[in-house]
C-alpha cells in the first residue's frame, strides 16, 4: 500500500512539475504559484505543498522537467548524427523543432525564466546556469571538433557560440511574436559559420 502512494505521489510530482514548466515558459518561474498549479489541475494546495515542501523546490522540480524533456526532443535525437558539421545542424533543427511546435506553451523555458534569476543568487539561479552552460558546451564541443577535422574554418568558439546562442534567444522572441521568417534567419546564420574550410 505505502508502494502504491509512492508511486501516485511520484506520478502526481511528474504531472505537477510538467505543468509547471509550461506556466513558467509563459510567465517566468516566478509566475508559479502552488495555488494556480492546483485551479488548474483540480489538485488541493495542501496535496502540492506537501509534495514540495517549498516554492523554491517547487521551482527546482519545474527546472529539471524542462531540463529532461529538452533533452528527450534536442540533444538525445541529434546524438544519432556525426559528430562535428552534421551533429550540429541537426542540433539546430531539433532545437528549432522546440521553439517551432512549440515544446512547452511559451516557448523557450530558459528565455523566459533566467531574466528572472540572472542577479539572484541561490540554488534556482545555480540550476539555471547549470543547464544553460551544459547546452552551450554541448554546441562548443561539437564546433571544436569541426574545426579539428579540418570541416570548417578555424573560429574564435566562445565568440562563436555566444552568436549562436543570441540568434537562437532573438528567434524565440521574433516566434513569439509572428515573424514567420525567424527560422530561416536562424538557418542562415548558422550556415555561416559551418562553412567549409578552405
Amino acid at each position: 500500500m505505502a508502494d502504491q502512494r509512492l508511486v501516485r505521489g511520484a506520478r502526481t510530482r511528474r504531472k505537477i512539475a510538467r505543468h509547471g514548466v509550461d506556466i513558467a515558459s509563459l510567465e517566468g518561474l516566478n509566475g508559479l504559484s502552488i495555488g494556480r498549479l492546483a485551479a488548474d489541475l483540480g489538485l488541493s494546495k495542501s496535496g502540492i505543498q506537501t509534495l514540495f515542501k517549498t516554492k523554491e523546490n517547487l521551482q527546482l522540480a519545474v527546472a529539471e522537467s524542462a531540463r529532461e524533456e529538452f533533452a528527450e526532443t534536442v540533444i538525445r535525437p541529434a546524438q544519432t548524427a556525426q559528430s562535428g558539421i552534421a551533429r550540429l545542424r541537426e542540433l539546430t533543427e531539433r532545437w528549432i523543432y522546440y521553439i517551432e511546435a512549440p515544446l512547452f506553451a511559451g516557448g523557450c523555458f530558459w528565455a523566459a525564466s533566467l531574466p528572472d534569476f540572472d542577479s539572484r543568487p541561490g540554488s534556482v539561479r545555480d540550476t539555471l546556469l547549470l543547464h544553460r552552460r551544459t547546452w552551450l558546451d554541448l554546441l562548443a564541443g561539437e564546433l571544436d571538433r569541426a574545426m579539428d577535422t579540418g570541416e570548417i574554418a578555424q573560429l574564435d568558439v566562445d565568440l562563436t557560440v555566444f552568436q549562436i546562442d543570441a540568434v537562437f534567444n532573438a528567434a524565440n522572441t521574433s516566434l513569439r511574436l509572428g515573424d514567420g521568417d525567424a527560422v530561416s534567419k536562424v538557418r542562415r546564420v548558422v550556415n555561416g559559420f559551418l562553412a567549409p574550410a578552405h
